[in-house]
């Protein structure tokens, strides 16, 4: 439609377009969900007039309408959110290691089985040169 309207502006200066001309431009301007449109066009030997290209338009850009689907994402969210992402990482490839971690008893920090990390002497005196406050005595 709106080269329609160009089309008869460039008439009121004496430029005029055939009808021909009018319509491959119309054509060769359709976005790319008309190339089935466009090539039934070029298969068929009758030509269209502006108008009729004009109303085959209107019914292609409805039956295109019609075929598009509607589709809805659905998604969720977990009210464990922290537990499933730990499970995920305890599932990789050191899922082994992590467990025997988890079931390690003993000092953290210098891996002695004899005492736990706040009861290490080596923690202590790291503490101590980092000039970190003395950890409070348990009761």
């Amino acid at each position: 439609m709106e080269m329609f309207h160009l089309a008869l502006q460039l008439k009121a200066l004496n430029l005029e377009l055939s009808e021909d001309m009018l319509v491959h431009l119309v054509l060769i301007s359709l976005p790319n969900q008309f190339s089935q449109f466009k090539i039934s066009y070029n298969c068929q030997k009758e030509k269209w007039s502006l108008n009729e290209l004009i109303s085959y338009c209107v019914q292609e850009e409805e039956r295109l309408k019609q075929d598009k689907t509607e589709s809805a994402h659905y998604a969720s969210t977990s009210k464990d959110k922290g537990k499933k992402r730990m499970n995920e990482a305890v599932k990789g490839p050191n899922a082994k290691k992590n467990k025997q971690d988890k079931d390690k008893k003993g000092c953290f920090f210098c891996d002695k089985d004899d005492h736990v990390k706040k009861d290490c002497p080596k923690y202590h005196a790291w503490r101590a040169k980092k000039g970190l406050p003395e950890l409070p005595k348990a009761k």
